[in-house]
């Protein structure tokens, strides 16, 4: 007859699995995305920023180590690569929907940007925030893993980078819809081109769950945003680092 493991076994073999984590983070994902469904997609009731909450709070009360987690997130972190390049399919489908729109895409990109990463220096140099912090503000405003790629070739912290992303991301999905109906903006290609320069991947999610046409526009803009940020923002700040002190 064999001997049963005491509970207490079993739960130390499974947290200290790395996929005992993966598990955490998919979980967390699909009990965030089923709250979403319930609430009937809104935008206040957002599946990723649930997930995160979710996910922190389980790591602490488990006490497990964030370098232990990471070994069963790292799979899911692996995928990032392969999203960022899967970003030419909507690019490319879009081309033709982007016709007699291109300029004012073009400026959208610019601007949005522009003021983007103005905004959050400027905020966090008041705050008093380090030259570190603020060194991970200039990339943070385009998708996660373009933006540590970014911050890698900017000698800043690709975490804090992330970090910023995923925040700047969870915001802009719940705060944009309220935004654009206060600025009465109605169609649909202008409010994906915005949520997509604004809110990245967790903005397309939204925009997608809304109208389709908004998820396409949204895909473009941010896929746009991020190869023209990983080509000009570096060269831009390595001339001008000297005199913004990070």
């Amino acid at each position: 007859m064999s001997k049963r493991l005491p509970i207490a076994e079993i739960w130390v073999y499974l947290s200290g699995d790395p996929l005992f984590a993966l598990i955490i983070t998919l979980a967390s994902y699909q009990l965030g995305y089923l709250l979403y469904v319930r609430a009937k997609r809104h935008p206040l009731v957002n599946p990723v920023a649930i997930s995160v909450l979710l996910t922190c709070l389980t790591i602490d009360l488990l006490d497990m180590p964030y370098e232990k987690y990471f070994e069963g997130a790292q799979f899911v972190h692996f995928l990032l690569g392969t999203a960022t390049v899967a970003l030419a399919v909507p690019i490319y489908n879009g081309f033709k929907r982007m016709q007699g729109k291109i300029f004012h895409i073009w400026v959208a990109l610019t601007v949005g940007s522009t003021v983007s990463i103005a905004s959050a220096v400027a905020i966090a140099k008041l705050m008093g925030a380090t030259d570190n912090i603020v060194g991970s503000m200039y990339a943070k405003s385009v998708t996660a893993p373009i933006a540590m790629g970014i911050a890698e070739r900017l000698n800043v912290s690709p975490t804090l980078t992330a970090v910023f992303t995923v925040i700047t991301g969870m915001l802009g999905a719940i705060l944009a819809p309220y935004i654009l109906n206060a600025v009465k903006v109605q169609q649909w290609w202008i409010r994906g081109t915005a949520i997509g320069v604004g809110a990245h991947g967790l903005g397309i999610t939204r925009a997608f769950s809304v109208n389709e046409e908004a998820g396409v526009f949204a895909s473009m803009a941010m896929g746009l945003n991020g190869v023209i940020s990983a080509i000009g923002l570096p060269i831009v700040l390595t001339y001008l680092r000297p005199h913004l002190g990070f």
